[in-house]
């Protein structure tokens, strides 16, 4: 009997350890490609900066600061504590969240087409591997929602009137807003990821 229940414990033990693995594995591939995603943000709005003049750089980030991204709707963690504290659910949810809220949006970026045509198909890309995240680590929460209740309002017509003809407030809104969510997904999906390994120091 008891060399069962040791046989058990190993086979139990040895299908733990290959979720494990193919939950980092999937996590690996997520960073990257939120990684990328952000440097492609970061790229687009560096250029649209150097485009402009010294003052319009001042007044536009002066105004910006005071508005809030559309994607703000979506709650999210407050500040580094609170998302060190999240659970990898909830951090895949809002992350999950927040790529789909791009998805059209992204379509509106301005900067060069290299750039910009790579930024649609790579949300896509990042939103199946979330999902696929989320359906593997529901059983950690019972009561948690199923992948059809990760449905987040759309982003309606704040975004998508954009274009290259709009003002230059709009455009930077675009770009910094987009920038900034990259970030918050990318920091998220790290933490996430760090916590499937306990030894690891998950300091932001």
């Amino acid at each position: 009997m008891a060399r069962l229940v040791l046989l058990l414990s190993v086979v139990c033990l040895g299908v733990s350890s290959q979720q494990i693995t193919d939950s980092q594995r999937l996590f690996s591939i997520a960073v990257n490609r939120v990684t990328h995603l952000h440097l492609l943000a970061q790229r687009l709005f560096s250029d649209f900066e150097s485009s402009l003049q010294t003052e319009e750089q001042r007044q536009l980030n002066k105004i910006f600061l005071q508005d809030f991204c559309n994607s703000d709707y979506i709650i999210s963690p407050i500040d580094k504590h609170e998302t060190q504290r999240s659970s990898v659910l909830k951090l895949l949810s809002i992350s999950y969240g927040l790529v789909e809220s791009w998805e059209f949006p992204s379509r509106s970026l301005s900067g060069g087409s290299s750039l910009r045509n790579q930024i649609s198909p790579r949300l896509s890309e990042l939103k199946t591997g979330i999902l696929l995240l989320i359906r593997a680590n529901q059983d950690e929460a019972e009561n948690y929602p199923d992948s059809d209740a990760l449905q987040h309002a759309p982003y309606g017509n704040y975004y998508q009137s954009l274009g290259g003809n709009e003002s230059l407030r709009q455009t930077y809104e675009l770009l910094a807003c987009f920038k900034k969510d990259m970030h918050k997904v990318e920091t998220y999906l790290t933490v996430a990821k760090c916590r499937l390994s306990p030894e690891a120091n998950c300091t932001l």
